[in-house]
């Protein structure tokens, strides 16, 4: 019966102990909190003195020198360092206790001396150097990793620690090389670890400083040692972050002669590029390689991606001239008949039908080079329903809207919960608003919000918010019924007749919600027609009558674009992007208008 009391009794004086601490602990910081510095000191010694911990520790040295009681805090220290003389860490605190009593030489005397007996090992020096940093004294942990990179030099750099310190003291010249010569000291291991550390830093660079450093020291070591091929890759990897492809480009180029690696890396460049939509030098890229010869591996894939880069330069950009669309045409028959009709060639075969059937008027050809295709044995069913849409396009562009919507409904049916699925379902939701059927194309459009594919939920967000908009404002349907005619129009290229349906919806109703969408989709007409004077008044008047639409931002970002582009006037368009900026800081733009702005403005922007 005892041994069953001590055994329940035991645990309960233990657990009320650990209640007891807790009560104290959070009465002593309540202490601390409301400035009774004293009391919390009273405590804080005595939690200390039950459990040691660092927390318990720098409460109470906080407290005695929050509460002027200096003295008790040098006691305090120097009573822990008597018992424990190998803990530096002791030094540290008691120089940042004199440091608060503007005793500057005493201070630094324990820190220098903290220092000098610190033991050249990587863990004690890093211990150190993070109670240094513990009480801001950054230049002093610096002090302390150098000394280890003095002594450890064939083990270790600390090149990490030092770049993260000169970073915050924003000396990123220093920054630079610390990471510079980690790679120096062992790149293969520390490669990727420094590209993550420095893509982390250059996200937080407004001024471009730190982009500046780096590029800058890149260069002169690239110089200084040519035969060290991971300065050029990080030349090469900064480039591609900072989307300079011009820089990438040469360094790619260069690498891949040095390291003769058969053009992969100019490959991949140009992929990026076309992604990024510098078709430019994704055609120079991919151009690099076909100049290569026959032999080489990626011959093929590069001719192709040539086409395709010409292609989105010229569909994109709206680069409409007929003669240009001719010569397009007659490149693609060539390398179409060279390679034959097959899954390799696809791309070019459904470039090659949305020009024909969108651009050059010759819709009945487009739609026999895909049916061809579409019944071509062997095609993988993806690639089949791939052209399938582009049909279901044309077929809706020439007015069989009934044939459209089956083609597009095979399309989802078929290939359930798949990322081509929700295109064809985008696509037949937006057939269904073209048609009046607001409610059942809406339904779909919320359903695809929560797409996989954030292109399409973004698309889908914005039509469902167009019809929601609309219809709650006006029940008669009228405006939005005539709005998305005029959209059916625009898409089947009818230019014309859908800017004189835009029109008539504004002249009745000049005060509907619509009329910014309405400005907005006519100033595309008007790009698409290459009246850039016309389409940049209508932009303008969306940015100064309607600043609080979800548009304003778009017709702004490409109103600068055009002062920009179109007509070469840079003033103009830095005040444009700088607008931006400043009035629409959370646009999907702001990245985009940032670098040029920066750019405009004579920056060396990488």
């Amino acid at each position: 019966m005892k041994r069953f009391f001590l055994i329940f009794i035991i645990p309960f004086l233990f657990s009320a102990a650990v209640f007891s601490q807790d009560v104290d602990e959070k009465l002593a910081v309540q202490y601390f909190s409301s400035g009774e510095f004293e009391k919390a000191a009273s405590i804080f010694e005595k939690l200390y003195n039950t459990k040691p911990s660092i927390y318990y520790f720098n409460y109470l040295i906080n407290s005695y020198i929050e509460g002027k009681n200096f003295s008790d805090a040098e006691k305090f220290i120097k009573k822990l360092s008597r018992q424990d003389k190998n803990n530096l860490r002791l030094k540290v605190d008691l120089g940042y206790v004199y440091k608060k009593q503007d005793d500057i030489e005493k201070a630094n005397k324990e820190f220098d001396e903290a220092i000098k007996s610190v033991d050249i090992e990587r863990s004690q020096l890093t211990n150190l150097a993070n109670a240094f940093l513990s009480r801001n004294e950054q230049d002093y942990a610096i002090k302390t990793y150098l000394k280890g990179k003095n002594n450890l030099k064939n083990s270790y750099t600390f090149g990490m620690e030092l770049g993260s310190i000169y970073e915050r003291q924003q000396k990123y010249n220093l920054m630079v090389n610390e990471y510079l010569d980690l790679l120096e000291f062992d790149a293969n291991n520390y490669l990727p670890a420094v590209q993550n550390i420095l893509q982390n830093a250059l996200s937080t660079d407004p001024e471009d400083k730190k982009n500046n450093a780096l590029k800058s020291e890149l260069l002169r070591r690239i110089q200084l040692n040519p035969n060290q091929t991971f300065y050029s890759e990080m030349l090469l990897w900064h480039a591609i972050q900072q989307k300079d492809f011009e820089t990438a480009l040469i360094q790619a180029k260069s690498i891949d002669k040095r390291l003769k690696q058969n053009g992969i890396e100019v490959y991949k460049l140009g992929e990026l590029a076309v992604s990024n939509e510098n078709y430019d030098i994704a055609a120079k890229c991919f151009q690099y390689i076909v100049d290569k010869g026959e032999d080489n591996y990626f011959y093929i894939d590069s001719r192709i991606n040539l086409l395709h880069a010409e292609y989105l330069n010229t569909v994109k950009l709206f680069n409409l001239d007929k003669v240009h669309l001719q010569q397009l045409e007659v490149k693609y028959y060539a390398v179409i008949n060279e390679y034959g009709k097959n899954p390799t060639t696809l791309s070019l075969i459904k470039d090659l039908s949305y020009l024909q059937a969108f651009y050059m008027g010759k819709i009945d050809k487009a739609s026999e080079l895909l049916t061809e295709v579409i019944n071509m044995n062997g095609l993988p069913p993806t690639q089949q329903a791939d052209c399938k849409l582009l049909l279901a396009d044309i077929l809706l562009m020439t007015d069989q809207v009934w044939d459209a919507t089956l083609l597009y409904s095979q399309i989802e049916k078929a290939f359930k919960n798949a990322p081509i699925a929700s295109e064809a379902k985008f696509r037949n939701a937006r057939l269904s608003f073209y048609i009046g059927e607001f409610e059942w194309a809406k339904a779909q459009l919320d359903v695809l919000k929560a797409s996989t594919s954030k292109l399409i939920a973004n698309d889908a967000l914005k039509l469902s918010l167009l019809i929601s908009d609309n219809v709650d404002y006006d029940s008669s349907y009228v405006p939005l019924s005539n709005y998305a005619r005029a959209d059916l129009l625009s898409f089947q290229n009818k230019d014309d007749e859908a800017l004189q349906l835009f029109d008539s919806v504004i002249y009745e109703f000049p005060a509907h919600l619509i009329v910014d969408d309405i400005l907005y989709k006519k100033a595309d007409i008007y790009i698409k027609k290459q009246n850039f004077v016309m389409a940049d008044s209508l932009l303008n008047t969306i940015v100064q009558k309607f600043p609080q639409s979800v548009l304003a931002d778009d017709a702004l970002f490409k109103c600068a674009m055009l002062a920009e582009t179109k007509f070469s006037n840079n003033s103009k368009a830095m005040e444009l992007y700088q607008k931006l900026l400043l009035d629409y800081p959370g646009s999907l733009f702001t990245v985009e208008a940032r670098k040029r702005y920066r750019t405009l403005r004579g920056d060396e922007v990488n």
